[in-house]
């Protein structure tokens, strides 16, 4: 199978590779660009500084001058040289005052100093001028002793010579750190270039090596892929365009008598024409030309003894990896014992809907049944209790003892009678009628027969004790009516049969089995009975017990049997003689529900 990231791998291969490589052209050519720029970007900042400190020089080197002429025109020394450089000087101080400002424009600092200083030059050229002009003596000394006395500028030009040295210094200091990282980077270039060669080696040195596992890989998946063809025992067969036989397993052989080194053979010569069909070679041509699939087509075909079989042919196209043609991959498989199968099942279900025609005639005949014994018995009955009643009222005072007796067991008898006939009918209808499945919670069930039975325990017998134990009880999808009755057979013999206790203890516990079914326990501490007899225990009007002991019919244990069998559970008992009984009934996992079991209930 091809790997997903190989296969991105190479799309991507020669793009990254020009990539790394304009990397390695670029990168370093940029490196050093940024670098000589800011190399020569210091250079001149130091230049810059260079020139503001020429720049000062020569504005003091003029004012100076014109001091100097000014001074010598005071003494009496005048001659042209002397005028001239005083008129050059006065014509050079705005200019170098103009230049100095210009330099320093990016420095508010030093443009601060340079205005202190141009409001004290300027007054000294005005007196300088002033000096050469005029010819009294006591003016020219006044002037000149305010020349030498007043606005100073050595103080500031010092601190702008001081400020420029600073920054000299520390640009200076920016040009060196900038040729030391010029060469640091070049090397850094150099060893990033080598790395970046190195990982283009190592990545196309990787590539190779994986392309040749995956290579290896996938001449190990197409041989595990013939093994898998030669072996699988569904005959699969490869058809050209022209319908010839590309590619074959085993199977195929097998089934049609062929030799393992057929190839390139028409289908139709396969199997001494079974494949003649032109109905189905048509669906083969429309699967190559037009796309289709053919599914589960059945063809019949006679083989070399005669036999007649059925086969099941499926066929699609199928992509070739190292061609473009279009070839039709067709599975053929031998139904016919299948469908001998099919057509027995049909026979058998023909039946079965004779013997279902025959137990519905059986149930209409069971309803009639149960129709009459519950209208045709039932009159007599009452005739019976009635005429019973009248006759022991029509005798009167004259019924001696043994007449009332008699009496009193015709209509005992009649009672009973009708009761036994209402649980037949209740049986006779749980085995019938259909479940009414939805979600029933075991515990309200539970808590409602226990109220119930606590009612009629305290009408019956005033003051009897019943502690019950309730565990927690799931919810089951079931039919509720059906399960109340189970619950209220259960309970009420585990009540009925622990009477003569002087506590009664009734326990209610509910496990999960390891197939996850759910496992209901109902214990009491009453009578209980000989295991000898259990299996008696839940058939139609079995009882352990006298009726004048434990009043009752014996079909509610049969319809607790009944309604579990219905339900796919199944119910047990286990007991002591006088010291109690307890009954186990299952019910199948997929009677859950999702909903979660309560917590349990100690009274």
């Amino acid at each position: 199978m091809p790997d997903p990231a190989s296969d991105i791998w190479l799309r991507w291969r020669l793009p990254v590779q020009a990539l790394v490589i304009l990397a390695i052209v670029t990168l370093p050519f940029l490196f050093l660009r940024v670098v000589t720029q800011n190399s020569l970007a210091a250079a001149a900042l130091v230049t810059h500084s260079s020139l503001v400190q020429t720049a000062v020089r020569t504005l003091m080197y003029d004012v100076r001058d014109l001091e100097a002429a000014a001074v010598s025109r005071a003494t009496g020394i005048d001659t042209a040289v002397i005028r001239d450089r005083a008129q050059q000087s006065a014509t050079d101080v705005p200019i170098a005052l103009q230049s100095l400002t210009q330099l320093t424009r990016d420095n508010p600092s030093q443009q601060v100093r340079i205005g202190m200083l141009r409001a004290n030059v300027e007054p000294r050229v005005a007196l300088a001028k002033q000096i050469q002009a005029n010819t009294s003596p006591t003016q020219l000394r006044q002037a000149v002793e305010i020349l030498t006395t007043r606005y100073p500028i050595r103080e500031t030009a010092g601190a702008i010579m001081a400020e420029e040295q600073r920054l000299l210094a520390n640009r200076q200091r920016d040009a060196d750190r900038q040729g030391r990282w010029a060469i640091n980077l070049t090397w850094i270039a150099m060893a990033a270039q080598l790395l970046l060669l190195g990982l283009i080696t190592y990545f196309s040195q990787r590539h190779i090596t994986r392309r040749m596992a995956a290579e290896s890989a996938f001449n190990r998946a197409s041989a595990r892929a013939e093994s898998v063809l030669q072996t699988v025992r569904e005959p699969i067969v490869l058809l050209d365009a022209e319908l010839r036989v590309v590619m074959h397993n085993a199977a195929f052989c097998e089934l049609y008598a062929l030799g393992n080194d057929v190839h390139d053979i028409s289908l139709t010569d396969v199997g001494d024409g079974a494949w003649g069909d032109p109905a189905l070679l048509q669906r083969l041509k429309d699967v190559l030309m037009r796309g289709r699939e053919l599914w589960d087509y059945e063809q019949m075909q006679v083989d070399a003894a005669g036999v007649n079989r059925t086969m099941l042919v499926n066929a699609r196209t199928m992509p070739l990896p190292d061609s473009d043609d279009r070839v039709v991959l067709m599975t053929v498989s031998d139904i016919s014992t299948r469908k001998a199968d099919e057509d027995r099942i049909r026979e058998l279900n023909r039946q079965l809907e004779g013997k279902v025609d025959q137990v519905t005639e059986v149930n209409q005949e069971l309803e009639a049944f149960s129709y009459s014994v519950s209208h045709d018995l039932r009159a007599p009955l009452r005739h019976i209790g009635g005429f019973a009643d009248k006759l022991g009222r029509h005798l009167g005072d004259r019924a001696d003892e043994k007449s009332l007796h008699y009496l009193e067991i015709i209509g005992g008898s009649a009672t009973r009678m009708s009761t036994l006939i209402d649980d037949l009918l209740v049986y006779s209808r749980l085995g019938r009628s259909a479940l009414r499945l939805q979600a029933v919670d075991m515990q309200s069930l539970v808590v409602e027969t226990r109220a119930m039975l606590d009612a009629n325990a305290q009408t019956d017998t005033p003051g009897r004790r019943i502690e019950w134990q309730v565990a927690p009880l799931p919810i089951l999808i079931a039919d509720e009516n059906m399960m109340r009755q189970v619950w209220m057979n259960l309970l009420g013999n585990a009540v009925k049969y622990s009477g003569n206790r002087d506590v009664t203890r009734i326990a209610i516990k509910h496990d999960r089995l390891d197939d996850g079914s759910h496992q209901f326990s109902v214990g009491d501490n009453g009578v209980g009975f000989d295991m000898e007899y259990a299996a008696k225990l839940f058939g139609v009007f079995q009882r352990m017990h006298r009726a004048s002991e434990y009043p009752g019919t014996g079909i509610g244990l049969a319809s607790v049997r009944r309604v579990l069998m219905r339900h796919g559970g199944r119910i047990w008992a286990e007991a002591t003689s006088d010291v109690g009984a307890t009954f186990h009934f299952v019910l199948p996992a997929s009677l859950d529900t999702p909903v979660p079991v309560r917590n349990a209930i100690s009274i």
